[in-house]
């Protein structure tokens, strides 16, 4: 019997290697055939590839529910009515024409893909009448915000994709600070009237004054009755592009830009492909970030460029209490070829960061003119870990403060509005005692980074309790006004940096350790 088992053993061996060959070829292909194969190679951590969602081979045009694509014509319940039809028949393609589509809310469905042909314009009114309140997450917190202009809640595959554009109308919705504009600008927008918190600080409405009056970072405190929400409604300015807790999410082509408040917040979502987007905003547009990824699981941005009033592409996972106990952080991201114009920052990680971030891969980016280039912030009483950041290949020029920076401190103003506020030396900081509320940043790599022309070469300023642990830098080459300057870090390393500063020392450390 044992000799017969040697025998079969002998005879199926052959067909083991032939079947392995099989597999291995097979996989081959499947590889070969990924349009971002060469983004995933040698990436530091193990990931899924990020697939775009695949819809049925249904079309219907929005004309054909009575849509007028005139810039007047409201057309709120022609995008309803089409994509329910569309959804009722199990998905597909709502496709926009050539026009300019005035609507109030999208409300997206799953298996909708929501395409606009060259020459779409989907211009959202600024009647903030249409856009009722919701409950929502906003800087991190759970609270209520005016519907979103787009939304998706609990969607499985759905995408915006084409080659048009949409356009958020946050002129009407936003603040606006006399130093941040030209008189024309500041004129033009003042004359619709409005009320003033200072000279020099508008606001379109009453309500979004006596809101900022009792917000904390944008987030009205201690309202109970709808009553009271309603007062601030038209404080409560949506991200515009709100999609939460979805799964196979794909944005595409189309330019998003004029945004009430951030542009792009998918929240709580998986397998999230942004690919070939313009994400715009005027520079003085307040909270007008691009992107904001927060608490999602694997991710790709690719080919996007961001020119945008606050952080350019950002990672976030919540904020304080709320960020801890929803404990989701934002992991497996990856972001290759992207440009990013004006900005607070060109990649950013926090400063709501509470449920943690890691397993970060940055590569081939250029950032042109950011406040920040490499952007991470938080401050005590946050809490979460942000590790395992990869950044590779960035490029970097006329940066008015740093291209790295590391912020433990932040208390809501850009690093240019510190600056300019006055800065100073920093001094020794009592430790506290470690526990949930204590930010963590550590294990961050940055290699092939040039800078040509900052500020400051580079600003790490920890805390003591729990310093900025494991920095490695490597082949960095940045040209700077001032030199680097490393507080409360610690395991630092630099391996052929040059740093070519024009004032004072080349390399400053207080209360460091492990610095080489």
């Amino acid at each position: 019997m044992f000799a017969n088992f040697k025998t079969l053993l002998r005879m199926t061996k052959p067909l083991y290697v032939i079947a392995a060959v099989c597999l291995w070829i097979f996989s081959s292909c499947q590889s070969a055939d990924y349009k971002y194969e060469a983004v995933y190679r040698n990436l530091p951590f193990d990931m899924p590839r990020v697939e775009a969602p695949r819809f049925p081979d249904r079309t219907v045009n929005l004309k054909e529910f009575n849509a007028v694509g005139n810039g007047e014509t409201l057309c709120t319940s022609a995008f309803a009515d089409a994509i329910n039809a569309l959804s009722e028949q199990g998905g597909g393609h709502l496709v926009v024409p050539a026009g300019v589509w005035l609507t109030g809310p999208i409300v997206l469905k799953s298996n909708i893909d929501l395409h606009l042909e060259k020459g779409a314009v989907i211009l959202f009114s600024p009647d903030v009448d249409l856009y009722p309140l919701v409950e929502t997450v906003f800087e991190g917190l759970d609270t209520r915000r005016c519907q979103s202009p787009i939304s998706g809640r609990n969607l499985e595959n759905v995408a915006i994709t084409g080659e048009g554009a949409i356009d958020g109308n946050g002129h009407y919705w936003r603040p606006l600070k006399r130093e941040k504009v030209t008189e024309s600008v500041w004129k033009q927008t003042t004359a619709r009237g409005g009320v003033y918190k200072r000279p020099t600080y508008w606001f379109p409405y009453p309500e979004t004054l006596k809101g900022d009056t009792i917000s904390n970072m944008n987030v009205p405190q201690n309202l109970k009755t709808e009553e009271e929400w309603q007062s601030v409604r038209h404080f409560l300015r949506p991200v515009m592009v709100s999609l939460i807790e979805c799964k196979n999410v794909w944005l595409q082509g189309v330019i998003f830009q004029n945004s009430p408040a951030w542009n792009l917040h998918p929240l709580m979502c998986e397998n999230v492909l942004v690919e070939d987007v313009q994400v715009r905003n005027p520079s003085y547009a307040q909270n007008g970030d691009g992107l904001d990824l927060e608490s999602c699981k694997n991710a790709l941005i690719v080919n996007s460029t961001f020119d945008v009033g606050d952080d350019g592409i950002c990672l976030k996972s919540g904020k304080d209490e709320d960020g801890r106990r929803r404990a989701r952080p934002c992991e497996n991201v990856v972001v290759d070829g992207c440009t990013v114009f004006k900005g607070h920052g060109g990649f950013v990680v926090g400063s709501e960061m509470s449920g943690g971030v890691r397993n970060v891969s940055v590569s081939n980016c250029q950032f042109l003119g950011t406040d920040v280039g490499l952007r991470f912030k938080s401050k005590r009483g946050r809490g979460g870990i942000v590790e395992n950041i990869w950044i590779t290949n960035v490029s970097m020029m006329d940066i008015p403060t740093e291209p790295i920076t590391f912020n433990l401190y932040y208390g809501g103003k850009s690093a240019v509005e510190v600056l300019e506020s006055g800065e100073k030396v920093p001094a020794k900081v009592e430790p506290l005692p470690v526990d949930e509320t204590t930010p963590c940043f550590r294990n961050i790599h940055v290699k092939n980074l040039v800078c040509a022309g900052a500020r400051r070469a580079l600003f790490f300023n920890g805390i003591p309790e729990m310093p900025i642990e494991n920095v490695v830098l490597e082949d960095v080459d940045i040209t700077s006004q001032l030199g680097a300057e490393f507080v409360y870090s610690k395991a630092v390393t630099m391996k052929n940096v040059t740093i070519r500063n024009t004032e004072g020392e080349q390399i400053v450390t207080r209360f460091c350790e492990d610095v080489k």
